[in-house]
């Protein structure tokens, strides 16, 4: 039964996102490819999806994998490939935020920026379309941020890059529409409970952050990414997965950008004013709790 299982090969599967990514698709049968620059972490995953799943030891291949080194990129495909024959889903979720004031920010944390959350998942992705190509098949999901919807201050270089993958997928799905059974999907979540906190860049490269703060206004994970298995299901080209007051501020900057800039301006100011403060800036857009 397994031999017709989905292969599904997730970036950044060490933490958050990736993690419960690997968890939850475990449970259903999907044969894992998981990879991120922490091979402890991602052996330490594959040990408890195990755990929790019917998975044999090799139906989940650890994969050593830093989105920076484009060079690796092929050979990591090609392992992949190698182990399990296809890829049938991939799922780029590696990459990391941003917390800064751009007047305060080293030009060479943006050029970082783009280097791993667009140009490293451009690199995979092209990898892996070669084959999804010869196939005529697959998926392609890419998990972006309600910040490629919109623009949030502290966070410049962070939305620049979301919004830069947004426009690559969206117009790489155009130039497949010989491949109909080829899916290109782009997962839009708000605040996530996760430790992307922590590994955010700041004003300079060799400085981090670590308080992570309150997260009890943030969408728990296993939520996050139930929703993102859904979407991936029904081919949604694109899925704002996120609480209010987030996802209204989506739904006003589609729809009604005059008023979104007004909220944006009010809602930003009290957010810059939280992080001076050591506050986490994302509980500004929180509703209050009574």
């Amino acid at each position: 039964m397994l031999i017709l299982a989905l292969v599904v090969w997730v970036t950044g599967a060490s933490s958050g996102i990736g993690e419960e990514l690997a968890y939850q698709l475990s449970k259903i049968g999907a044969l894992l490819a998981i990879s991120a620059r922490r091979e402890d972490e991602l052996e330490r995953v594959k040990k408890k999806c195990l755990q929790i799943s019917n998975l044999g030891e090799k139906d989940i291949l650890v994969l050593r994998l830093d989105l920076t080194d484009r060079s690796s990129h092929e050979a990591a495909t090609n392992s992949v490939l190698k182990h399990f024959g296809k890829i049938d889903v991939l799922v780029n979720n590696g990459g990391r935020s941003q917390r800064s004031l751009f007047v305060d920010t080293n030009l060479d944390v943006y050029s970082a920026i783009m280097e791993l959350n667009y140009l490293g998942t451009i690199s995979l992705t092209k990898h892996v379309l070669n084959h999804m190509i010869q196939r005529k098949k697959g998926k392609v999901v890419t998990v972006s941020s309600v910040m490629g919807i919109m623009g949030a201050p502290l966070a410049s270089g962070y939305c620049a890059s979301k919004h830069a993958l947004q426009g690559f997928f969206n117009s790489l799905r155009t130039e497949l529409t010989d491949y109909p059974e080829i899916s290109i999907i782009n997962i839009c979540p708000g605040p996530v409970q996760s430790k992307i906190i922590q590994n955010v860049f700041t004003e300079n490269l060799a400085k981090s952050i670590e308080n992570s703060g309150d997260q009890s206004h943030k969408m728990p994970t296993d939520r996050c990414v139930r929703l993102t298995l859904v979407s991936t299901a029904n081919d949604l080209k694109e899925a704002w997965i996120s609480d209010h007051p987030y996802l209204a501020v989506c739904y006003l900057w589609q729809y009604a950008p005059t008023w979104a800039w007004w909220l944006m301006n009010r809602m930003g100011k009290r957010r810059i004013q939280n992080f001076k403060s050591g506050v986490d800036a994302d509980a500004s857009y929180s509703r209050k709790k009574k």
